[in-house]
């Protein structure tokens, strides 16, 4: 094994990544950057030191802390499995309106700048429930010979599953319980790692710290240099495994505005959504925060407008409308929206205007929100956030 020091020194490329960026960058940018490195060593100890194919459990992956772009209404799991082994998980299904498992192989930030690969993609309200919602379901490459419940096939490549829920109603919908154990002989119990193992997967956090910063600019970049600033496109992700098994389609754009600037988000909605939201991310691919802020907005928490239609302010300050969509701070970013299960995924149309034109412009087309209505909103935003079980 090398000292500390040594694996510390494998940090310091990071210094180099900000000129992948196509944010402004600034003393602000530089800091958000160190902090986002720490933000991905501590998700690091949970997905590289403590996950281990041979003894799986599900660990923390995104989720209000742990915040490089994940959907603020979901809480991510994730557990390392070995894809020709055999896997039972047992668990209570909960009544959010979204909760899936998806297999893959090489989750982005650990195969360099590559994005990994999508294999399968489950509903869990495919699955049998009991009275009490409870379920049970073995995934291997092959039925396991004389069972009769339910199975779900794991393609031989795959090295994790993910539990992804999405919420409404965050801290009144019942969020998904589980638990997994692999059911076919492994190398006895489960014994400390070697001194070699230690090295090996101090090497792999390390790493991560800095290439999913990497693949996070790139995704910003993608958007930027196809020319959608201030304007939405639609994109798939269907390298990841979206596609007829997860239907769900993203609009994105980058945005880039001045602090006294607003844009006004303008959408039709399907006549059928299960679920769909939008959210502000930062130059950085961060999640704007997600307790404190108004920084993103839901089927449920979005209000919409008496023509049908969803319209929402992205600004830096209060714009008066019960649709704000907080930047936190950030002059550039991105802003993220999904449409899930739903009958049609529109484009939504964007307007770049000065703060002080909103209100010219929207008039009493949409709902208002008093300083009052405000408070409220980010009161229940911030206890229905922490009553959620993220770790």
């Amino acid at each position: 094994m090398q000292t500390w020091s040594e694996y510390v020194d494998l940090l310091k490329r990071g210094e180099t990544i900000l000129a992948e960026a196509t944010a402004p960058v600034n003393e602000q940018l530089r800091a958000d950057l160190f902090r986002q490195f720490s933000m991905n060593l501590a998700q690091a100890y949970f997905l590289l030191m403590m996950s281990d194919p041979r003894y799986p459990e599900f660990v923390p992956y995104l989720n209000s802390g742990f915040m490089l772009q994940p959907n603020p209404d979901a809480v991510y799991y994730v557990a390392k499995l070995d894809g020709t082994g055999t896997y039972r998980i047992t668990g209570e299904r909960g009544n959010a309106p979204v909760a899936g498992f998806a297999t893959g192989n090489k989750m982005f930030g650990t195969d360099g700048l590559k994005m990994g690969k999508g294999f399968g993609n489950y509903d869990l309200d495919d699955l049998t429930l009991d009275d009490n919602g409870r379920f049970s379901v073995i995934f291997s490459a092959e039925r396991p010979r004389g069972h009769e419940g339910d199975w779900l096939y794991l393609d031989p490549a795959s090295d994790f599953i993910m539990v992804r829920q999405f919420s409404y109603d965050w801290g009144n919908e019942s969020d998904v319980r589980l638990a997994i154990e692999r059911l076919d002989p492994v190398a006895g119990p489960k014994v400390r790692a070697t001194p070699a193992e230690v090295d090996e997967r101090l090497r792999q956090v390390f790493d991560y710290a800095i290439d999913v910063s990497r693949v996070a600019l790139a995704q910003i970049k993608r958007t930027h240099d196809a020319g959608f600033v201030n304007q939405m496109h639609i994109h798939t992700f269907q390298e990841m495994g979206n596609g007829k098994d997860w239907p769900q389609a993203y609009f994105e754009m980058v945005f880039d505005i001045a602090e006294d600037e607003a844009l006004v988000i303008e959408s039709d909605l399907p006549e059928t959504r299960t679920y769909w939201n939008v959210q502000v991310i930062d130059g950085l691919w961060n999640q704007v925060d997600i307790p404190y802020r108004q920084s993103s907005l839901n089927g449920l928490s979005a209000k919409i407008d008496p023509d049908g239609k969803f319209r929402a302010v992205l600004s830096h300050e209060e714009p008066g409308y019960a649709n704000w969509l907080d930047t936190g701070g950030s002059s550039y970013g991105m802003l993220i929206g999904r449409w899930y299960r739903c009958s049609s995924t529109p484009t939504p149309q964007v307007r770049k205007m000065k703060l002080s034109e909103v209100p010219q412009y929207l008039g009493d087309k949409s709902a208002r929100a008093t300083t009052e209505e405000r408070a409220e909103q980010l009161r229940h935003r911030l206890v229905g956030n922490q009553m959620r079980r993220k770790w």
